[in-house]
């Protein structure tokens, strides 16, 4: 499931904690963004980068304890070679450094199991990997994405092409679009309304700012507009993360 739908559903986790960190208070437009279309008997979705580790997560879920090859790369602010759960799976990859944050290019064959675990071990890397497996095919841009900033007039709208995966599986539609169950296309846009910024009790007093940063819930709703098969449809959902 991914951290929109579990915000819908009420279902609000640490992954979807994470997903908020990075938020100041303000509005930011054209966020998560969503394109569906049914092809044959399968279906194609395009995102914008929120939902990279999630659709890796989806993927490597099928495969399980198989094996396949794995291209792309891992982006953390950590030294990840120096973490055991890493070290051999990024034994031949290439670093790329640029202010502080390290890109591991990578092509290996790995489980989808041990690429679970990796997700689990490092929430906050950013796993932009394509792989595929029995007609689920994952291809995701191997960069690190654009921070979030408060809307602006002007510029050129974000395009939800960052990840692409091709499947079969209706279930997994169903959880990116889930306004309607029988359609052709659709496309998803997000409005993230931050209202205030909820500090623990116990930082209040406290000077670690990125420690209050990343423990502190954003509070605010969510805007969802969604256009499927040419019918506009707008919700909105209150939530804290």
């Amino acid at each position: 499931m991914n951290f929109i739908k579990k915000i819908f559903d009420e279902k609000a986790d640490n992954l979807v904690h994470l997903q908020f960190q990075k938020f100041s208070k303000g509005e930011f437009k054209n966020k998560a963004l969503i394109e569906v279309k049914k092809l044959g008997k399968g279906w194609t979705i395009k995102t914008s980068a929120e939902f990279a580790n999630e659709l890796v997560r989806i993927v490597a879920e099928k495969l399980k304890e198989k094996k396949t090859t794995i291209t792309g790369a891992i982006i953390s602010t950590l030294n990840l070679k120096e973490n055991p759960e890493f070290s051999r799976f990024l034994e031949h990859a290439e670093i790329k450094q640029f202010q502080g944050i390290k890109r591991y290019l990578i092509k290996e064959e790995i489980s989808g199991n041990e690429l679970i675990n990796l997700l689990d071990k490092s929430p906050k890397a950013f796993f932009a990997l394509s792989f595929e497996y029995e007609g689920n095919k994952l291809k995701i841009k191997p960069k690190a994405p654009k921070s979030g900033k408060p809307s602006s007039k002007g510029g050129e709208s974000p395009k939800a092409d960052f990840c692409v995966l091709k499947t079969s599986d209706e279930q997994i539609i169903r959880n990116f679009i889930f306004e309607k169950e029988n359609f052709k296309e659709a496309k998803v846009n997000h409005t993230f309304l931050i209202e205030r910024i909820e500090i623990p009790e116990n930082l209040k007093d406290s000077k670690d700012f990125a420690k209050i940063r990343e423990e502190s819930k954003r509070v605010g709703k969510i805007i969802r507009e969604a256009v499927i098969d040419g019918e506009h449809i707008k919700t909105e959902k209150e939530f804290k993360a």
